[in-house]
């Protein structure tokens, strides 16, 4: 009996530590690094991308940064660590941050309906067709009034495809205030019945006015002082002050058909960060840098605390990066997240649910959170492995190139599917 129970110590002894030995072991290996290198330098070789860059922390330490390829070609400025870009939709987890800070202070609950704090949605009507014979739009109550969290998992129908419905004023105009544009959302119609379909649109921007009534604070000022400032992140703005403007990337467009790589007008892309516009959208416009946007990334992933500042509860971080939405939803009314991948959503931010199906989808781990932007930027989020990854290129149209994908394999290997 004695020499049995050594035997099982001895054998709990091997598989706990060969347990620990799997959760310690580095992701970011030298191997890794080459590789990693390797694929961000092609996309440079090939004229895919002027500049591209990339910055990942791996168990609270920087593991690795490279950037290749300029900022400005025709400046002829390098893409550094401290080039500003464009992070467009990457906007929306620095925003949720910010709503989510409020809810830690017990200003909300998720699901609160939002006319509870903004009348100006009250009595939705829902888009139920369009009449083309008698050329009107048909409308239906709501069933029920939609929420916080609904705004959140982009399930409260709002932005959606609407037939017939004209669209008047728009709501996102530059001038506008975050009031303003709230009180011409509300006179619209939901494109859809609440909870029902996820639909990408100006959700975030709806969020970030709920921001500014219930906090009683311009939506700017309590992201500043409420997470960008606590968290450093000093390069993280809507506007870019003149003496920052060289640090600004140019943005280039890529055709596939030719094969070639245009520069942006600058006139377009430069118009939304170089005039204080009144509105200050939730759903995109801010820029920001690598290490700025690794530091909201190192925040999450340490469960809502950076550097001795405690932005979020570790709860509220948890209910973040973890799926809210009803996979029971179609894939038809799940938007382009299954584009992504076995894809939830969270906060603002997708999540993993399940690995890829195959080698073509995305790699990466069950239980990550990311998200990207319009201009191919990309966040990585992966509590699995205590991982972060920020990349930045200014790329348009979105990753026509399979950049993402690239990038992820060369994190993670390329994926081969259990049998």
């Amino acid at each position: 009996m004695k020499r049995f129970l050594l035997s099982f110590i001895f054998l709990s002894f091997v598989i706990h530590c060969s347990v620990c030995t799997a959760q310690n072991k580095d992701i970011i290996t030298p191997k890794v690094k080459a590789r990693i290198d390797s694929t961000l330098k092609s996309f440079i070789d090939n004229g895919q991308v002027a500049g591209i860059s990339s910055l990942i922390y791996e168990k609270g330490k920087e593991v690795y940064y490279k950037a290749y390829g300029y900022a400005d070609i025709e400046a002829n400025k390098p893409m550094s660590r401290n080039t500003i870009v464009r992070i467009y939709s990457m906007t929306k987890p620095i925003v949720g941050v910010a709503l989510m800070n409020l809810y830690d202070k017990g200003a909300f609950k998720m699901d609160d309906p939002i006319e509870k704090y903004a009348p100006e949605f009250a009595n939705m009507q829902v888009y139920a067709g369009y009449d083309s014979v008698n050329k009107k739009v048909k409308l239906v109550p709501a069933n029920r009034p939609p929420t916080i969290r609904d705004l959140t998992r982009y399930t409260a129908g709002f932005d959606g495809q609407m037939p017939g419905v004209p669209r008047g004023e728009n709501p996102t105009d530059s001038k506008n205030t975050l009031q303003q544009m709230a009180a011409i959302m509300g006179k619209r119609p939901l494109s859809h019945q609440p909870g029902t379909k996820w639909v990408y649109g100006v959700s975030v921007d709806i969020q970030a006015f709920l921001v500014e009534r219930i906090s009683g604070k311009p939506f700017y000022d309590y992201l500043r002082e409420n997470v960008l400032d606590p968290l450093g992140m000093k390069d993280t703005r809507y506007f870019i002050p003149v003496e920052d403007r060289g640090r600004f990337a140019a943005t280039y467009n890529y055709n596939r058909d030719t094969k070639k790589m245009t520069r942006a007008t600058d006139t377009i892309t430069q118009i939304l960060n170089f005039y204080k516009w009144p509105l200050t959208r939730g759903a995109l416009g801010l820029t920001s840098t690598l290490d700025d946007y690794q530091k909201l990334g190192q925040m999450l992933i340490n469960g809502g605390t950076l550097n001795g500042k405690t932005i979020l509860k570790p709860e509220t971080v948890k209910m973040m990066r973890t799926n809210q939405l009803d996979l029971n939803i179609p894939l038809k009314d799940r938007g382009f997240l299954p584009n992504r991948g076995q894809m939830g959503f969270g906060v603002n931010v997708g999540v993993r649910v399940a690995p890829p199906v195959d080698s073509e989808e995305n790699n990466g781990e069950v239980g990550e959170f990311f998200w990207d932007g319009a201009f191919s930027t990309l966040f990585i989020g992966d509590p699995v492995n205590n991982l972060t990854a920020v990349l930045f290129v200014q790329l348009n149209p979105y990753d026509q190139i399979k950049l993402h994908n690239k990038y992820r394999d060369a994190i993670y290997g390329n994926y081969v599917p259990k049998k």
